[in-house]
């Protein structure tokens, strides 16, 4: 055999397997590109709709005063979730540097295998004195928690009623158990009772709802909802993200406000607002419920335990709210300052007495404009619109924090109505 013919017998072979395989490489990238013209096209329209959401970059801790990229002086920052202020508190931020150093960046683990250390304990049990309640289990966030707490407590057997209004994450935790789910309109208190009497079969129902909803501002009806629950056997669970650390007298939260603490029987929260803000969440209520959470919530079981700098941070905030309840006390009177004075001016300010004040607008493009507009006047805002909150119901949502001055408060009020003024919100 020639040469010429040795290498054609061992060419043609390759050539014959090679061609199907660019074949099937030609289809992937195809697919590929078609995929990508309608990630494209679908990222367009939100765009044209005015919901596209930029990320602003801070350049400095979190505060009420922020360094943010493009601008040359610091910002007064009215849209964070810090609440209290203690996101850079001092103590707080130093427990976090001495836990760092004695334990570690991280615990590489999960909790049950080598991921449990002593201050996770310590803070479990900080974190039940301060709701009193019996245990204490923590997430990885609150979104983990509420996940993690559904499917573990109820069965095909069983009946969650949630307000139409909840939580994203309460609705995606719902959304994995295997319970009757039924939904009740926002806060209405007869809708809730009729679902009430409709699901009497039911083993087991559990009253589902935001103790504080965070687009509004709007406080739950607690006692109402804890009067139901006792009148048809119903449990009573509330997601208090937007309460822990600053309502009711010690800052205990939405049932504590509303006196109602011994008759709302779980209560999932965070540590990533008003608690420190860094991370993580946790469920508190009965021991054996507790207890269930650790041998089959999912999120508990398969997510790295908090890091240790987390853990430190979160430990020494609940302490200074154990200790005294100042820092939460000097909330209402800022809220009301703010609340009052943007009223006076013509805004529409939804909920009530609440610290998240939203400015409504009803257009997204709007809110997003003004919000633009207001940065420009050194004021940090954003505009939210949907699919955070319905169609047409597009606001700015303001925050305040104890750590503004009323000096802060007065200087938002006032790049409000000069930016109102432009866009023709208020005259």
């Amino acid at each position: 055999m020639s040469l010429g013919k040795a290498a054609r017998s061992l060419v043609n072979p390759v050539r014959g397997f090679l061609r199907p395989w660019a074949a099937a490489v030609s289809r992937s990238y195809a697919a590929a590109a078609e995929a990508r013209a309608v990630l494209e096209n679908e990222l367009e329209g939100i765009r044209a709709a005015g919901t596209w959401k930029a990320e602003r970059i801070i350049t400095s801790k979190q505060g009420p005063q922020i360094n943010v990229d493009g601008s040359r002086s610091s910002i007064l920052n009215f849209c964070a979730n810090n609440y209290l202020g203690l996101s850079s508190h001092p103590e707080v931020v130093q427990a976090g540097i001495d836990a760092l150093k004695l334990y570690g960046a991280g615990l590489s683990s999960v909790r049950f295998i080598c991921g449990t250390q002593d201050i996770h304990k310590h803070l479990e049990n900080k974190l039940a004195e301060f709701h009193q309640r019996e245990d204490c289990i923590l997430y990885a966030s609150c979104f983990d928690a509420n996940a993690g707490l559904f499917e573990v407590l109820l069965g095909p057997d069983d009946a969650v009623l949630s307000d139409e209004l909840n939580h994203a994450s309460i609705i995606d935790g719902i959304r994995l158990c295997r319970a009757k789910r039924m939904r009740y309109k926002h806060m209405d208190l007869s809708d809730l009772e009729k679902q009430l009497k409709e699901s009497q079969s039911s083993r087991m129902r559990l009253i589902v709802t935001d103790g504080v909803f965070s687009m509004d501002g709007d406080v739950a009806p607690l006692t109402g909802i804890c009067d139901l629950a006792e009148q048809y056997g119903a449990m009573v669970f509330i997601d208090e993200c937007h309460a822990t650390g600053f309502l009711g007298p010690r800052g205990r939260g939405t049932d504590e406000l509303l006196g109602v603490m011994d008759r709302v029987h779980i209560v999932n929260s965070t540590l990533g607002k008003a608690l420190g803000g860094a991370a993580g969440g946790y469920t508190v209520g009965p021991k054996p419920l507790i207890d269930l959470l650790r041998q089959r919530s999912r999120p508990y079981l398969f997510s790295n335990s908090l890091p240790p700098p987390v853990v430190g941070c979160a430990t020494r905030a609940v302490e200074l709210l154990l200790a005294s309840s100042e820092i939460a006390q000097s909330m209402t009177a800022k809220t009301m300052r703010f609340r009052n004075r943007m009223t006076q001016a013509g805004f529409t300010i939804a909920g009530s007495a609440h610290p998240i004040c939203p400015v409504m607008l009803g257009d997204a493009r709007l809110a997003s404009l003004m919000a633009d507009d207001m940065l420009k006047l050194g004021v940090y805002v954003i505009g939210f619109s949907y699919p955070v909150v319905p169609k047409g119901k597009a606001r700015i949502r303001v925050q305040i924090s104890a750590a503004h001055t009323d000096e802060d408060i007065d200087h938002c009020v006032d790049a409000f109505i000069q930016t109102g003024r432009k866009h023709g919100v208020v005259s």
